[in-house]
């Protein structure tokens, strides 16, 4: 008994130690886990400030790079110097705004007295600069004093840069200010000293802008946050040059340790409760915990930087490798070459076959493409069928149009998909860094310009970027501005008429409206041209209403049976194109079964709710729908059904072949007769000899159009051909066509 008493104080003292040191080994882990956790989140927290203030140079640097676009350009000092306000206002000012993003831009002469104002994309009296004249002035004189004693500012030495920035505060918010005198980019245009113009641009440091920067480096909930408010300890100042904090940027700050700590957290509190038999298996549970937690973190940085359709890297990935590419090019003698990819026709792919296979069309395109470039280059997919390519240590140009025309072999190749075999295209566009100044998104800017050439050219190719492509988007944007001009007023747009014979060739059915723009600098303009440059630029539905009404004002007041008029498939693809005819008709007074419109197969292959409803709705007013073009597209007897068209054109190619190629009136018959099967019209386009008219005939078309019968003609020209007016005479001038 006595024994059992004195083992009793031992097993206890045992059964305290082992407790003890279980407490002391728990509390040392909690400790640890607890100064981890602080010291992990404070590390973090100086990482997160050190990316948000490099993000902030970042665009405080490419405010300066876009202005600079500008203000380095001959055209830039002859214009300013000359007052041309259109010119400024849709190269120095507007576009600044529309491409760039920059809130306001003011344009100072020499002796700093404002010329031209623009704030948020609208154009202002130039007398309203005095209004952040206050804030913007010592910036301007620091400009000033760099023109005038560039030695004496620049006391280290080298090159001076004669532009000034800083961080301002206007209406309250803080903005970037970059100003920069305008001079000549070559030695064709010279600038007396002390004569230069100043360019102001000020960019809004706005929540958005906040969010864009945080989003380069997955932060979330960016704003700008006021002197007024409470600043923790996510936030960095907004300083400008006289050190003034002019308000805060904060972001909802990254825990990564406490975000451990809630993982395991149930692991520790149960640890703490269990005997210190149970502290090995907790330690295991916390290493599973980070394990995890890491994993997790990876998923998503994987996922925040990779494409999850083909695995491929996202444009997030993309432009920060271009970067880096230029960057270290910029130190080497090899150059980088990006190559803009998409596939020709996708959208028919998934129009036809669903969009399942559209996205099996997607991942087999880029297995391929990676398949045919090397490891140390980049494919990204940018979106739906857009891929890019960045190509590093490229010596010249040929090395890029290689791996293009391999790319183009490679894409060729039979597609399978369920059980279709496809065959598709695809074009490319090419720009080659210059230099050690290249920059990314001006990169990126001219392999869009050249993929759209190489679009534009035929598809199924590759175009290289060349310098007089920025020439020719320039010219489109003239001719977008002239265009919007002569719409709203101006002169110069016209339709001529075009007149649609019967089979006796001499009794007119009806008449086509053509359109007509004598430019006047560049002269007659192809349609095709400016109609593109209209459906680019958001302009085809004031153009398409200008020529609906015009033709409509033209048909009331004759005894024509119908006018026809073309549609381009954006009107159709308007929800209110159906009601804004019915008001044209009701305005001009032309009853809807004199107006004909004529549609391209594209339409009917569109197939979309939008178009379906507005084709009913003109064929249930009375309006007759024509097909334009048959044969050249990709309709099918089911979208002819579908759509229940009321005439179809034979398109010219066709009816130019009769008489030399049995195949080609082979086609024409099986149109004919299609049409007869249908029980609509046809009629043919093109009719150019008396043999084609012939054949035509007796293939029992009863409808004719072409030069042989009548070139397109001027309103009175086409009423006189039809006896309507004095003067009747049977082969007027022809408009030019």
């Amino acid at each position: 008994m006595s024994r059992r008493l004195q083992r009793s104080p031992l097993t206890f003292q045992v059964t305290l130690t082992v407790m003890a040191l279980a407490i002391f080994a728990l509390a040392m882990v909690v400790g640890f886990g607890f100064y981890a956790t602080v010291q992990a989140d404070s590390v973090s927290l100086e990482r997160q400030k050190i990316l948000f203030a490099n993000g902030m140079r970042d665009r405080i640097a490419a405010v300066d790079r876009e202005q600079e676009s500008i203000a380095v350009w001959d055209d830039s000092v002859i214009n300013a110097k000359a007052g041309n306000v259109d010119w400024m206002i849709d190269n120095i000012s507007v576009w600044m705004y529309s491409y760039y993003g920059h809130d306001r831009v003011y344009v100072l002469d020499a002796a700093d007295r404002p010329v031209h104002a623009m704030r948020e994309g609208n154009v202002l009296a130039p007398a309203r600069y005095s209004e952040d004249e206050p804030v913007l002035l010592p910036t301007v004189e620091r400009v000033r004093r760099l023109i005038r004693e560039p030695a004496k500012e620049n006391l280290a030495g080298g090159p001076v840069k004669l532009a000034a920035g800083d961080l301002v505060e206007l209406d309250g918010k803080p903005a970037i200010l970059s100003i920069m005198p305008l001079v000549p980019s070559s030695d064709r245009v010279i600038q007396a000293p002390g004569s230069e113009y100043l360019h102001i641009s000020v960019d809004f440091i706005t929540d958005a802008l906040l969010a864009k920067i945080a989003g380069q480096y997955l932060l979330a909930g960016a704003r700008l946050l006021p002197l007024s408010q409470p600043v923790g300890g996510a936030a960095i100042p907004l300083v400008d040059s006289r050190g003034v904090i002019l308000a805060y940027a904060g972001w909802d700050q990254e825990r990564p340790g406490s975000a451990l700590v809630r993982e395991a957290g149930p692991a520790l509190i149960g640890g703490a409760l269990l005997a210190a038999g149970v502290l090995a298996f907790l330690l295991r549970r916390l290493r599973r915990a980070s394990s995890a937690l890491q994993t997790s973190q990876a998923e998503a940085q994987y996922l925040a930087f990779h494409d999850t359709l083909t695995g491929l890297p996202n444009r997030a990935l993309f432009e920060d490798r271009l970067r880096r590419a230029l960057l270290t090019a910029s130190h080497e003698t090899a150059k980088v070459a990006l190559l803009y990819l998409d596939l020709d026709r996708f959208k028919h792919v998934n129009d036809t076959l669903g969009h399942p296979a559209g996205d099996e069309l997607v991942r087999q395109t880029a297995a391929r493409l990676q398949q045919a470039i090397r490891e140390v280059d980049t494919v990204a997919r940018l979106g739906g069928d857009e891929f890019a390519m960045i190509l590093i240590d490229v010596n010249d140009i040929r090395g890029a149009e290689d791996v293009s025309e391999g790319l183009l072999q490679k894409l060729q190749e039979p597609f399978k998909l369920a059980d279709d075999q496809v065959f598709v295209s695809a074009s490319i566009g090419i720009a080659l860094s210059t230099g050690p100044d290249a920059d990314a998104d001006d990169l990126l800017r001219k392999a869009d310009i050249a993929l759209y050439e190489a679009k534009k050219n035929g598809r199924g190719r590759y175009q290289v970027f060349a310098g007089d492509m920025d020439d020719l988007l320039l010219r489109k944007r003239q001719v977008e501005s002239e265009l919007r001009h002569a719409l709203n007023g101006g002169t110069g747009i016209k339709l001529a008429y075009q007149p649609i014979f019967a089979a006796d060739g001499s009794t007119i059915l009806g008449a086509e409206a053509l359109i007509r723009w004598g430019h006047e600098v560049h002269g007659g303009l192809p349609p095709a041209q400016f109609i593109a440059i209209a459906e680019e630029r958001g302009m085809i539905g004031q153009l398409g209403k200008w020529v609906l009404q015009e033709a409509c004002r033209f048909a009331v007041g004759t005894e024509l049976p119908w006018v026809a008029v073309n549609v381009s498939p954006l009107q159709l693809r308007d929800t209110g194109f159906a009601e804004q005819l019915a008001a044209v008709l009701a305005e001009t007074g032309l009853a809807p079964g004199r107006l004909q419109l004529e549609i391209t197969e594209g339409v009917l292959l569109d197939n979309n709710d939008t178009t379906r409803a507005a084709l009913a709705a003109l064929r249930r007013s009375g309006i007759a729908i024509v097909l334009d073009d048959f044969g050249t597209g990709y309709s099918s007897l089911n979208y002819l059904r579908r759509h229940a068209i009321d005439k179809l054109k034979i398109d010219r190619s066709f009816v130019n072949l009769l008489g030399r190629d049995e195949s080609s009136a082979a086609i024409v018959r099986a149109l004919v007769d299609l049409a007869d099967a249908l029980n609509v019209g046809v009629t043919a386009e093109g009719v150019e000899t008396e043999e084609q008219k012939a054949l035509l005939v007796a293939m029992g078309c009863r409808e004719f159009q072409g030069h042989l019968l009548s070139l397109p003609l001027e309103p009175a020209q086409l009423l006189r051909l039809a006896g309507l007016l004095p003067g009747n005479d049977s082969t007027p001038a022809a408009v030019s066509a």
